[in-house]
């Protein structure tokens, strides 16, 4: 299915996976795209959900936007350097997401 300016739209994939990045097993919703422990994530996506992305590389969390509480993660593929915006979903770490939060807020410096 196609939206009014012809890109596709989301599609619900329901996926559990182990992060590549720090191990963990995450079961999927259908709305996961990144691992609610460490917050990294997969480029596997041309469009949300498709799971058509040949690139498949490693996406790292690099900052945070936005306000309370629609707060966003920036993702930087670490293979094709593609960046991409996530919301936050209520299981991430809040340990996570301060951490990157202080992280970003150091690199500025």
């Amino acid at each position: 299915m196609l939206q009014s300016n012809g890109q596709k739209k989301f599609q619900r994939t329901i996926e559990d996976f182990t992060c590549e990045h720090c191990g963990e097993f995450v079961k999927g919703t259908g709305y996961t795209n990144h691992c609610p422990k460490c917050l990294w994530s997969k480029h596997v996506d041309k469009n949300p959900g498709d799971r058509a992305e040949a690139c498949c590389g490693m996406m790292e969390p690099t900052r945070l936007e936005g306000t309370t509480p629609h707060y966003r993660i920036v993702h930087r593929c670490v293979r094709c350097k593609m960046k991409r915006k996530n919301d936050i979903a209520k299981n991430d770490s809040n340990e996570a997401i301060i951490a990157l939060a202080t992280k970003a807020a150091h690199t500025r410096m």
